[in-house]
């Protein structure tokens, strides 16, 4: 007995899958600058490597014989692929059906990717081109009644998020559901002009008097500078770079512990101009990017958020090719002061490296949480104190170097105190519960107020008190524990890194990752 004419069969509908929506609605898709589904998935993954799910659901369209006339593929695809020979889970939407709403099997298969990247602990990848499983309004005539939201993939999204890296793609207009599984990712990109991001569209906005076109009410423009993405990418392929990048610093789950990469000097062995890198004059600015290019492995550093909670630079890098999570203060930015938003950056990428087994460098010039009437309004302290609380939890390995500024409640977090870690200042580092400059006007109103001349009995408080608050005083107390030349920073961290990597230990936390 042959099976030809049932694997004829087979190959028939594997061939009408390919089709998509048909070549008119992939040509519209192209036209406005976006790739089909496959040809994204063909570009991400290493050649040849995707192995598709469920390639066969979908809508069959039968004669009176019960015999296929046509065939509507599934609009969400899964399977297993590759990166960089790494095995992945991919869910990818195919706008050119229903325009990624829900239809055929892909609320199953939805929930099937989760579950496959949980149960396999493999990293996930979604390309999210639509509503992404949430329905649209024209399936409650198909069905006949309304669907009631219940979020069944929602526990497992949340299980990946403590147990496996997800990266989630906004390739298109994504809204509801679609949105909020972009968001629901350790790391998230948008792709500039040709990717938005809503709750409710410009339709259903323009219903409560707000008249916008798609990139005006979510593009990236927005949402790469609120922090409801990390990114935002010139193009798909940039986009797809980004997330290959991104996962070779990660472990495949929180079972295994993060690959180290092969390693790579950094970009000058001259560290000499450190010495010099921070003005004298506490009020002049510096750039804190070219300090962070000298320090870590050349070209290993991968700044994400970098349009949101700008007083803060977050990323990761690698020191002698082992990633780290790495923070930054930018004075650049309110003088590196935290603000709500630089707060809420701070808890999400320690969350990482805490989920992720990733040890912690810290470059501290923080003169405190923000101040003034919008931080109030905004409850700076509140996301402050949460991000404090988030330092307290962490367990894994910090190095710290005091650039320059480190007052107030803010500053109090560069290291949790609950345990042994690497600290070090700059001789240009400062620190105290408030800037001298602020402090003198409280702690010495009435002695200033009454002298003759209030301008220079201020200048010789100013003065007196300044010259107490030297590091090396400090030091002799032992409120710091080493003060270094920061020519050394880089031969430190090397240290540093020697020391905890084999101390680091898999398996997961006692709190999950909070998107």
């Amino acid at each position: 007995m042959s099976w030809q004419k049932e694997l004829d069969e087979l190959e028939r509908r594997k061939q009408l899958a390919q089709k998509m929506g048909g070549p008119e609605k992939v040509e519209r898709h192209r036209a406005k600058g976006r790739l089909p589904v496959r040809e994204r998935i063909d570009r991400l993954v290493d050649e040849g490597s995707f192995q598709e799910v469920g390639a066969l659901s979908g809508n069959g369209e039968y004669d009176e014989h019960g015999h296929l006339v046509d065939f509507t593929p599934s609009n969400f695809l899964t399977g297993r692929a590759r990166i960089d020979g790494r095995p992945v889970v991919l869910a990818a939407d195919d706008f050119t059906v229903r325009g990624g709403a829900n239809d055929g099997a892909v609320g199953d298969k939805l929930m099937a990717s989760e579950r496959m990247a949980l149960d396999l602990k493999l990293p996930l990848i979604r390309m999210v081109d639509g509503t992404g499983g949430g329905g649209s309004v024209k399936n409650i005539e198909n069905q006949g009644y309304a669907l009631l939201p219940k979020l069944r993939m929602w526990p497992a999204m949340t299980q990946n998020l403590a147990t496996v890296p997800v990266v989630s793609l906004a390739l298109g207009s994504v809204a509801g559901l679609g949105a909020a599984r972009v968001a629901t990712s350790h790391y998230s990109i948008m792709i500039k002009n040709t990717s938005q991001l809503f709750i409710a569209g410009p339709p259903v906005v323009a219903r409560i008097g707000q008249v916008l076109d798609k990139n005006e009410l979510g593009g990236s423009g927005i949402h790469a500078r609120n922090g409801v993405v990390d990114d935002e990418a010139a193009s798909e392929e940039q986009a797809f770079a980004r997330a290959r990048c991104f996962l070779s610093y990660l472990p495949r789950s929180v079972d295994e512990l993060p690959p180290r990469a092969e390693p790579i000097a950094p970009k000058s062995d001259d560290y000499d101009w450190l010495r010099s890198a921070v003005p004298a004059e506490s009020r002049r600015v510096y750039k804190m990017r070219p300090i962070i290019e000298c320090l870590v492995d050349e070209g290993s550093f991968m700044e994400i958020g970098s349009k949101w909670g700008r007083s803060l630079i977050v990323g990761l890098a690698r020191i002698n090719g082992w990633p780290v999570v790495l923070f930054a203060s930018d004075p650049y930015h309110y003088g590196g002061a935290w603000d709500k938003q630089a707060s809420e950056k701070f808890v999400r990428m320690l969350d990482l490296a805490e989920t992720f087994h990733l040890p912690v460098v810290n470059l501290v010039d923080v003169p405190g949480f923000q101040i003034g009437l919008n931080a109030e309004q905004e409850g700076a302290m509140r996301y402050g104190v949460r991000a404090l609380t988030a330092v307290a939890q962490t367990t894994v390995p910090w190095c710290t170097f005091i650039i320059r500024k480190a007052f107030g409640v803010a500053a109090g977090g560069h290291q949790s105190d609950g345990r042994f870690n690497f600290r070090y200042a700059w001789p240009s580092a400062r620190w105290g519960s408030l800037p001298i400059e602020g402090g003198l006007e409280v702690a010495y109103k009435r002695e200033i107020e009454e002298a003759d001349d209030p301008d220079a009995k201020r200048a010789e408080i100013e003065e007196r008190v300044q010259s107490l608050t030297s590091p090396f005083r400090s030091a002799e107390a032992f409120v710091v524990e080493d003060i270094i030349d920061p020519a050394q920073t880089r031969f430190l961290l090397e240290e540093f890194i020697d020391v905890v990597i084999p101390l680091r230990k898999t398996g997961a936390r006692s709190f999950g990752y909070r998107p």
